[in-house]
């Protein structure tokens, strides 16, 4: 339960929240899904996080500043933030936050999962890359278990892999398996596994995951043509209603829609999931629209060509590419909604290429610029 104030700067939404004795020795982390606006997070009177691009979820690491029992959390929506010129978009008319909640890892912990589908010589691997860091100031190991389930519950891979990092680090783990042709991701056969995740120290299980994958390869070749599993297929595209439930979207399909374009505001998780399991291609939608500064490509025009925007286009493109890469319906990405071209949309398209280069990535206004990768227009 949030409580509202509103203020100059911005609304106010406060709440308190207990963190047990259970995760004194544990990470503490707070999800924010989205909210209307950049926002500062302050715990128990201090400042302990900002984000200027409250479209996109993230997680903030509040295990230093937590105390055992109750605390005090507060997220500022501000009124009129810096980013907002790249923001050219309706908002919504009352100051919003979308889900937002506390949770608990251990120490050495599951930070990301990612998948990659390939085929060669008619086999079909499915690779699962893991990464695992931990938090610790002294050596620490771990095992890492996997199953990989089909829908029918079956096992369809299994294995585990041992992982030893230094104080605070990283490091990745990959596992292959091979998968029938006939269970790869498409629209019209949208075969989702469960992916299981454990982790093991010191002898006890401390960490399960359970996640929806599907494996599925895009290709898109020079002449615009686009290929699922080596299939090639037609996009019927559509843009996003501004609600989506699991009625709507069959509706959309008996239509003969087969993709939506996402808007370039807060998208719920929700959807993203919703198209997994019916069966429709999604065109992920960097949160970026500065079309309000004009058409000017001068450097004190539009930002898209002002260098000192360019962290925030690069980082706003890498988050879209993050809270959507696991999901087989999100067949390509946007690097902007709407904006003159420039220097910031160019380098965020190499930076999504470095990221993932068989998903195109897609500029609507680029002219025939090499900053978008060819595929049919999408109107």
């Amino acid at each position: 339960e949030w409580e509202k104030t509103t203020t100059e700067a911005g609304t106010e939404f406060s709440t308190k929240f207990t963190v047990p004795f259970a995760w004194v020795n544990r990470q503490v982390l707070l999800h924010v899904e989205w909210a209307s606006s950049a926002y500062e997070i302050r715990l128990n009177g201090k400042v302990a996080g900002y984000c200027q691009n409250g479209s996109n979820p993230a997680d903030y690491n509040f295990t230093k500043q937590i105390r055992e029992g109750v605390n005090n959390l507060t997220i500022k929506v501000l009124s009129n933030p810096a980013s907002a010129v790249l923001e050219s978009w309706t908002h919504p008319s009352e100051p919003a936050l979308g889900s937002c909640y506390v949770f608990s890892q251990p120490t050495i912990r599951i930070r990301d999962v990612e998948t990659r589908t390939s085929i060669v010589e008619g086999r079909i691997n499915a690779e699962i890359v893991v990464a695992v860091r931990t938090e610790a100031l002294n050596p620490k190991s771990a095992r890492i278990q996997f199953d990989l389930l089909t829908p029918a519950g079956e096992s369809a891979a299994t294995g585990h892999k041992d992982i030893a990092l230094d104080m605070r680090r990283e490091d990745t783990l990959r596992f292959i398996a091979t998968i029938p042709a006939e269970m790869l991701w498409s629209a019209e056969k949208p075969t989702l596994y469960t992916l299981l995740l454990s982790t093991r120290t010191e002898g006890r299980i401390t960490e399960n995951i359970a996640l929806k994958v599907g494996f599925r390869t895009v290709d898109a070749l020079p002449d615009g043509r686009l290929f699922i599993n080596g299939k090639h297929v037609e996009l019927r595209p559509v843009d996003l209603p501004a609600s989506l439930d699991e009625e709507s979207l069959w509706t959309l399909k008996m239509q003969g829609y087969n993709t939506l374009r996402l808007p370039a505001g807060p998208v719920s998780p929700d959807v993203f999931a919703l198209c997994d399991q019916a069966g429709c291609y999604v065109v992920r939608q960097t949160p970026i629209n500065s079309s309000a500064s004009g058409t000017s490509i001068r450097r004190d025009g539009n930002p898209s060509n002002d260098p000192q925007w360019g962290p925030a286009y690069i980082a706003r493109a890498e988050e879209s590419y993050h809270t959507a890469k696991l999901h087989p319906s999100v067949i390509a990405f946007s690097i902007v909604e709407q904006s003159a071209n420039g220097i910031n949309l160019y380098e965020s398209y190499l930076r999504m290429k470095e990221l993932e280069d068989s998903r195109p990535i897609l500029y609507p206004d680029a002219g025939g610029e090499w900053n978008s990768d060819p595929l049919p227009p999408l109107t």
